[in-house]
């Protein structure tokens, strides 16, 4: 290979790389979107490896750019690289590969930025995708100096056959069993028609009742014909609606891959208001339980190491999140209870991960748990479930952009004296008074206005609705009220409302 041909010979080779990178990174995020991948599915590796794809297609794009300036048969100026139509080689197809590259920025843009945007925003720059993979086809197939070879040709039906059979697994998926989660309802933009996603209630059947420590009872939930469920992400939790009249959220802790069963376990509690003592007692294999969900507050973000806290039965969530992680993930768990015969897959999660499990039993002769020293270590995330002091605690030292709680009892909240407010609904035009004490929710159920609620008490999310107008203050304990605030969203079932929202 001579001098005057070397560029010309990266441009080739940079081309097809790019090209070929490209389709790996469309067919990886039709993947993702449809679960097809959802046994080895991490919410951190498989993003990254989305994202390291696209990152490594824009730079062989870059390196096919700059080869064609230094080619010394083309010499493309850098405007003519940059702008559409502004050579005369040729000059409809390179414009299309020019277009195609600006999309592809803004693509790999809105995945670096995908927490921060807008879901539908960022779910439309990502379908773009199928455009820039359309436009580079042209290109390739209007500008290219070996079209007519063999080996090209079986280089691009492969990669136009692949791009293919993924859109139509896309297709005949669908989302007839896609979840409805959290962030796709907050990040619709307010005061859109559509309405918040509400869970829809199934009857499943006990398939197994079965004591896993002392005080916790582990339970097995399928549907009547064995068929699939609803996928679910580490963090979910179900509201159980128990014949006694109470609804109870429960996470679940088994294998989100495992389509045909809910795994959650119920800590027998000693002041329990009548929902575990209620299961503990009454449940049994072969009963049909009504339940709703999955729903995640308490989701899994990409990181590239956690710290998880867990106490009691709050280890319930962890153990989905830590079995979902690859193996060569950093994390640790720090798994604090009274007694390892009260802490639920305590051996099992030791025994199965030495040396990332730190068991904190409070009637063994060990030294007493030491947070600041725990955290000081440093993790990229922190996750934390358990008991309020502990969550508190936790909280207190760790910087609010990298804690998770999860919380399934009320935080208290010091505010100003409860006072009448005035509510509107828009999308039904009917308004009701809300008297000083009375919840949001209570005084819309009165004046037949009724939201789909669980726990009553703001912490299972099941009430979210969005803000359109006003300024209310937040009195739940589902997520933190700066994201609520950016988010435009409420939930009606805490008392004493504040300021008046229009809803």
């Amino acid at each position: 290979m001579t001098e005057p041909h070397l560029w010309w010979y990266i441009s080739r080779a940079s081309a097809i790389i790019a090209w070929a990178l490209m389709t790996a990174s469309v067919v990886w995020g039709i993947l993702l979107s449809t679960r097809v991948m959802r046994r080895v599915d991490n919410p951190a590796w498989l993003q990254d490896l989305h994202r390291f794809l696209g990152g490594t297609m824009l730079i062989m794009v870059g390196l096919h750019m700059v080869s064609l300036m230094l080619d010394k048969w083309l010499a493309f100026t850098p405007g003519e690289v940059l702008a559409p139509f502004a050579t005369d080689f040729k000059p409809l197809p390179v414009a299309l590969g020019i277009l195609a590259f600006y999309l592809l920025l803004a693509i790999q843009g809105s995945s670096l930025l995908m927490n921060r945007l807008p879901r539908k925003f960022w779910k439309g720059v990502h379908y773009s995708s199928f455009a820039a993979l359309i436009l580079i086809s042209f290109h390739a197939g209007f500008t290219g100096t070996d079209v007519g070879s063999l080996w090209y040709k079986i280089v691009a039906v492969s990669l136009i056959a692949v791009v293919a059979v993924a859109i139509i697994i896309r297709i005949s998926t669908g989302t007839a069993t896609r979840p409805a989660r959290k962030i796709d309802a907050k990040r619709a933009a307010p005061g859109g028609a559509s309405p918040v996603p509400q869970p829809e209630k199934r009857g499943l059947v006990v398939a197994s009742a079965t004591p896993i420590a002392e005080g916790v009872l582990g339970i097995r939930l399928e549907r009547h014909d064995w068929a699939p469920l609803p996928l679910w992400h580490p963090g979910a939790h179900l509201t159980l609606h128990l014949p006694n009249g109470l609804d109870r959220q429960y996470s679940l802790c088994g294998d989100p891959a495992d389509r045909h069963h809910y795994d959650i376990a119920v800590l027998r509690t000693v002041d329990s208001e009548g929902g575990s003592e209620w299961i503990h007692q009454h449940l049994v294999p072969g009963m049909t339980i009504e339940v709703s969900g999955p729903l995640n507050h308490f989701e899994l973000e990409p990181a590239p190491e956690y710290l998880f806290i867990a106490g009691g039965i709050g280890i319930t969530p962890m153990k989905a999140m830590i079995e979902s992680l690859p193996a060569q993930r950093d994390w640790r768990l720090v798994y604090v209870g009274r007694s390892r015969r009260t802490m639920a897959f305590a051996a099992e999660l030791e025994k199965q991960y030495p040396g990332r499990v730190l068991i904190q039993a409070s009637d063994e002769n060990t030294p007493s748990l030491n947070l600041d020293d725990v955290i000081g270590l440093g993790a990229d995330e922190v996750y934390c479930c358990g008991p309020e002091s502990l969550m508190s605690a936790v909280a207190a030292r760790v910087p609010a952009e990298r804690m998770h709680l999860e919380r399934f009892v009320a935080l208290e909240r010091a505010g100003r004296p409860a006072a009448p407010v005035h509510v509107e609904c828009r999308k039904s035009r009917k308004a009701c008074d809300v008297p000083a004490g009375q919840s949001i929710l209570e005084a819309l159920v009165e004046n037949g206005l009724p939201v789909l609620a669980s726990c009553r008490k703001g912490v299972c999310g099941t009430c979210e609705v969005r803000v359109l107008a006003g300024d209310p203050e937040h009195l739940d304990s589902v997520m933190d009220d700066d994201d609520k605030e950016s988010l435009r969203i409420m939930y009606p079932a805490s008392p004493g409302p504040r300021h008046p929202p229009w809803c």
